[in-house]
């Protein structure tokens, strides 16, 4: 199986959909993903915290080491890193690293705000030193807050954070073709965005990009289908089909089956 790095240098763009429990990482297993991430919108959500504020760190450490006994790459979403410390943020990675991660996303935001560019730098070099075989895509938040929303202030912090050690740019939010192909074009590293409502997979790869996340779209998609179900069975209409019972309890049964060392 291709490295976690080796799928971001293929033909086509990685795409990484973000699961938030053992079951929808096991869907996507069985659907043929090479790699699944985290989405810490979905995890909190499913905890009933909102995103962001470092809500989703006990879950996410809890559900990580499960997730990295499936056969495919695990990259875990982990907003600001949890801490303010450097030296915090790099041994909370080294733990994950200890089980097996293969990435994680640390984004340069704290409370829906950017943060100076060297405090994100600075952990950023940390876990680098502290675990250099994970793959560290560092994730630049000007677009996402709209906060020094331009392509400049973007590469600029892009740079700063290359010196510091990052091996992938993402950037949420960046979604006009134009700005897209300038972003990649201007950073020496693969670049990461989010599904994007009209631009397909390929086309993003036209333009430069090497890795389509899905974000916490899985996560709302399923539960907008959730309500479906329940209001299709109040108002008469015939229930959608779904994978059956049987198909879920046996994913479910063989992955307690694997051994957890």
């Amino acid at each position: 199986m291709a490295t976690f790095r080796d799928l971001h240098y293929l033909g086509e763009p990685l795409v990484l959909p973000n699961a938030w429990d053992v079951g929808s990482a096991l869907a996507f297993v069985a659907a043929g993903f090479p790699a699944v991430g985290t989405t810490s919108f979905g995890i909190a959500a499913s905890a009933g915290a909102p995103d962001g504020g470092r809500a989703s760190q006990t879950a996410t450490a809890a559900l990580v080491p499960q997730l990295c006994r499936l056969p495919v790459h695990i990259t875990a979403d982990i907003e600001d890193g949890y801490s303010d410390d450097p030296d915090e943020v790099a041994g909370f990675v080294a733990r994950l690293a200890a089980v097996g991660v293969a990435g994680v996303n640390l984004e340069d935001s704290a409370d829906g705000h950017l943060v100076d560019p060297a405090v994100a730098a600075g952990k950023l070099a940390a876990v680098k030193r502290r675990s250099p075989e994970v793959f560290l895509n560092a994730r630049v938040d000007n677009f996402w807050f709209g906060q020094q929303a331009t392509v400049e202030a973007v590469l600029e912090r892009a740079a700063i954070y290359a010196d510091a050690g990052a091996d992938g740019i993402f950037v949420p939010g960046l979604a006009v073709p134009e700005d897209i192909r300038s972003v990649t074009a201007g950073v020496g590293l693969p670049v990461n965005v989010l599904a994007h409502p009209v631009l397909t997979v390929a086309e993003l790869g036209a333009l430069g990009v090497r890795r389509v996340s899905s974000g916490s779209l899985p996560y709302r998609a399923a539960v907008d289908a959730a309500v479906n179900v329940a209001t299709a069975l109040r108002d008469g209409r015939p229930a959608p089909g779904a994978t059956s019972y049987w198909e879920m309890q046996a994913r479910l049964e063989a992955f307690h089956q694997q051994p957890t060392d």
